[in-house]
């Protein structure tokens, strides 16, 4: 069963997030308390880092703890996700006066960086841009893997970033359009 959701007052709660993010903070809007094991523990300062998530393995996660995601669409590491879209999907940026992003040795050969329109410096994985989702509520929650939406008539397909790649398996969710609040289920 797919579900389609509607994200006014989620995105004006997730363009707060985003305009703290560009402030140097976290890009991350997530709570603390998840309970899951931590494949490795997150280093003060680690920009990326590995968790365990039961029922979906290890997945690379910002420093608060938030699955990290990359859609299909931006595979060849252009970024396609700008405006509306990034109040629902919150880029990974690097905070001002940083140039590479840092985590364990074992991540940082997979890890680089791209420059998004208007300049901030976003965290990519195997070329890939990284981004938070906004309705992931807490630390270890992946709910927008597999989900698909469309924003400004561009269509996104969301996958949970894991050591292994992308992990294509669904939730079977949709997301609305912004700009004309219809979800599109494909």
């Amino acid at each position: 069963m797919k579900r389609v959701k509607t994200y006014s007052a989620l995105a004006a709660v997730a363009a707060a997030s985003l305009a703290l993010a560009a402030c140097g903070g976290s890009s991350s809007s997530a709570t603390s308390g998840s309970g899951n094991n931590a494949s490795t523990t997150p280093a003060a300062g680690d920009t990326v880092a590995v968790k365990h998530v039961s029922g979906v393995g290890n997945v690379l996660v910002d420093s608060q703890g938030a699955a990290l995601y990359s859609p299909a669409q931006e595979a060849s590491g252009k970024v396609l996700c700008t405006g509306s879209c990034t109040s629902i999907w919150i880029p990974l940026q690097l905070p001002a006066g940083k140039s590479q992003p840092a985590a364990s040795s074992s991540l940082m050969t997979a890890l680089g960086v791209i420059t998004r329109p208007g300049g901030g410096k976003q965290v990519t994985f195997h070329g890939r841009p990284l981004y938070s989702f906004a309705e992931d509520s807490k630390p270890g929650t992946v709910t927008g893997n597999g989900v698909t939406d469309s924003f400004a008539g561009k269509h996104f397909t969301w996958h949970v970033a894991s050591m292994g790649g992308t992990s294509s398996s669904s939730s079977g969710t949709s997301t609305g359009s912004t700009s004309s609040n219809r979800g599109y289920g494909y």
